[in-house]
């Protein structure tokens, strides 16, 4: 297999390939397009050829990077504010009315513990996978293979590393669920 048929299989893989690296820098120059784009139509035609899919509605702030772009799938009224990462090596789900706050990590990459590992350049994917509803607040990371359920709350500076329930804020490092969301009823 090539590395690049091992990362796409959910394999280790060699992040100095050719074929891997140039899928990142199709990637930097779909991001560069975005933050160039002269008009609203400009940046939202930029977004839509550089993500994977998306709802009618998506508002990407400046300074957004992404590791591929092609993995990156969200659905109506999304909003990533300034300086959102996300290093989708793997697919990267996020639902509807989702908001993303600044300066806030989604990676599905990961490294070897081995320092072996580490010095071969080796990496591996993980999928993450968002509900509808989501706010994720400024400065979050959210790690490899994490699931946020419906309508969930993450704290500002919080770090995900395992599943958040639906209907729950969570929060701290690591986060932990501190508040279970009520529906609020409408009117």
């Amino acid at each position: 297999m090539t590395e690049l048929e091992k990362l796409d299989a959910g394999l280790e893989f060699c992040v100095l390939d050719k074929e891997v690296d140039a899928r990142k820098q199709r990637a930097v120059l779909g991001c560069a397009k975005i933050e160039a784009a002269a008009s609203e139509d400009e940046r939202d035609a930029a977004i839509k050829e550089l993500l994977g899919s998306t709802g009618g509605i998506v508002n990407i702030l400046p300074g957004f990077h992404c590791d591929n772009g092609k993995n990156i799938h969200v659905g109506e009224d999304f909003l990533a504010n300034y300086n959102v990462t996300i290093l989708d090596i793997a697919p990267v789900n996020i639902g509807e009315h989702c908001m993303i706050g600044p300066n806030t990590l989604i990676t599905t990459v990961g490294h070897p513990l081995s320092p072996q590992g580490r010095r071969k350049k080796l990496a591996y994917g993980k999928p993450i996978n968002i509900g509808d509803n989501v706010w994720i607040g400024g400065g979050c990371v959210i790690l490899p293979g994490v699931t946020i359920g419906d309508n969930s709350v993450i704290a500002a500076g919080a770090v995900v590393t395992k599943n958040v329930p639906e209907n729950s804020v969570v929060a701290g490092v690591p986060a932990r669920v501190i508040k279970n969301i009520e529906e609020a009823p409408e009117g």
